[in-house]
């Protein structure tokens, strides 16, 4: 049927915005309304005639009103076919009526888990169980039933109602049932997710995630590409940046911003950090942001052109001056003075990211890695390595400023693909080895890029595993670093910490690992 007059309508909403207003005009086209618990009460109270479900059912709501539609007054009155002869006598038998719209949406289950505190108990009172069934019921019988779970679209309902005489078009009610079937397979995998959040990896995975946008192309201008966050997002994670200004962000640059923001937010003090590919070519630490900037930039500003940007400190004049003098793809920060984006936005292209001021829940629970045929979950590498757990493995410890330096660069390393090594020095990546096969060669990349000798005397040295063999800690020596934070756990540590203790370098392991493939 092309056209479906609604003559009864189902309406038991949890959201009740725009609800009174949606049933009056329904009741202009003479629209028998049935109604539920809260909904009729409140439909009732504006002056609006409400069929009560338990007068449709014939038998009271119950269990707190766990209980009140799942019957077959209901759904018999949804599923039957209505140019199927046989079904038609069957509901008339059984004095059953045709419902021609179902409104509904369902128990805020996401929002209520997302609350601090959220018990259990609150949680599995917030799953709905008759909301889905009677959406699922009309949305399969879309050919005689109009069905709607989002208020946003009462008023194109109401619209394409007094177009035509008060009836509803099939190709109308087949998008609906495809809105309702998204719905209701979203919230399932929800509810599943966070029951199986109990366990530590279920059996059976679902993943659920929604178009963003799609992309101009992928890593390459051959490959295509779109963006999709997940359902209920950590807060204040990625998904939820604000665009202020400059073009469409690129797949890389997605992927920066969260490299970026991610070690950015290592730190509570006024933070810097530079990306480039994925990997950090500069961090600082300042008092002030400005500062912090430009220190991280001046690490390697060569590989800075062209770069990602995160701070943790809203961006004011003076450092929005520091990033306008170069080129730069993005900036990602919590806030932005109106006189910095004057500066910034007088660059056409610069991406400018608003992340608010919250911190709370930016890192995941787990990561996920795609494979060929499958996937990879593993926990997130989250937390903070606390110096008292920190074992000194060498005759000489390491000074306070070396321990700061040393904590600074080990919460860096983490960031850096593997093999990766971090020469700093007050609170200052001063050389990156990023991603080398061997450690020795990402020792002497870090080398390079911190500038030979000169640079790297009285610094420290974070390695994001252990080193196999000494041949990493005879290089680092001879230019002259002071102190060494690694994991240990090599079948040559007493070889590699002879060669520290030989050199007068301090070494102390973490007893955690942080590669990073």
């Amino acid at each position: 049927m092309d056209k479906v007059k609604v003559k009864r309508a189902l309406i038991s909403v949890s959201d009740k915005e725009g609800i009174v207003d949606f049933a009056k005009l329904l009741k202009s086209f003479d629209v028998e309304i049935i109604s539920t618990g809260g909904t009729a009460k409140v439909l009732m109270s504006a002056g609006i005639e409400v069929t009560g479900i338990s007068e449709v059912t014939k038998f009271p709501e119950m269990l707190n009103g766990r209980v009140k539609t799942l019957h077959p007054a209901i759904h018999g009155g949804l599923l039957a076919i209505r140019d199927n002869k046989e079904h038609m006598e069957q509901i008339k038998e059984h004095d059953i009526n045709p419902i021609d719209m179902v409104v509904v949406n369902l128990y805020p289950f996401a929002e209520t888990i997302a609350k601090k505190g959220v018990t259990m108990a609150e949680a599995i009172e917030q799953i709905d169980i008759g909301g889905p069934s009677m959406l699922r019921s009309a949305a399969k019988n879309f050919e005689g039933v109009a069905v709607m779970v989002n208020p946003e679209r009462y008023d194109e309902i109401i619209s394409e109602m007094k177009k035509n005489d008060g009836c509803m078009l099939r190709k109308t009610r087949l998008k609906l049932a495809k809105e309702v079937f998204r719905l209701t397979a979203e919230y399932d995998t929800i509810i599943s997710q966070y029951l199986y959040g109990k366990e530590d990896f279920p059996s059976l995975l679902n993943l659920k995630f929604e178009k963003i946008q799609d992309l101009r192309y992928g890593e390459n201008p051959h490959q295509r590409a779109a963006y999709y966050k997940e359902i209920n997002p950590p807060k204040h994670s990625l998904v939820f940046a604000n665009k202020l200004h400059g073009k469409d962000l690129s797949f890389n640059n997605i992927i920066d911003l969260d490299a970026a923001w991610s070690l950015c937010c290592e730190f509570t003090v006024p933070a810097a950090v530079v990306i480039k590919h994925t990997n950090p070519c500069g961090v600082a630490l300042a008092d002030d942001i400005a500062t912090a900037y430009e220190k991280a930039h001046a690490v390697d500003p060569v590989s800075a052109f062209g770069s990602v940007v995160a701070l943790n400190r809203l961006v004011d004049v003076t450092v929005a001056e520091k990033i306008a003098a170069t080129f730069v793809e993005a900036v990602i920060a919590p806030a932005f003075l109106e006189e910095a984006l004057e500066i910034l936005t007088k660059k056409k292209n610069i991406r400018l990211m608003h992340m608010g001021e919250e911190r709370e829940g930016l890192a995941p629970a787990t990561d996920i890695k795609r494979v060929d045929g499958g996937i990879l979950l593993q926990d997130a590498d989250i937390g903070l390595d606390e110096r008292k757990d920190i074992k000194v493995a060498t005759k000489t410890e390491p000074t306070e400023k070396e321990w700061e330096d040393l904590l600074f660069a080990w919460r860096v390393a983490k960031h850096i693909k593997s093999n990766a090594i971090l020469i700093a020095r007050d609170l200052q990546a001063v050389g990156v080895g990023a991603g080398q096969m061997s450690r020795v060669d990402s020792s002497e990349l870090a080398i390079k890029k911190a500038g030979g000798a000169k640079a790297c005397k009285n610094a420290v040295v974070a390695s994001d595993a252990f080193f196999p063999f000494r041949d990493s800690i005879d290089a680092l020596a001879k230019v002259g670093i002071k102190a060494i934070i690694q994991p240990g756990g090599s079948i040559r540590d007493e070889e590699v910490v002879a060669a520290a203790n030989e050199h007068g370098i301090a070494m102390v392991f973490t007893g955690k690992r942080h590669f990073r493939h």
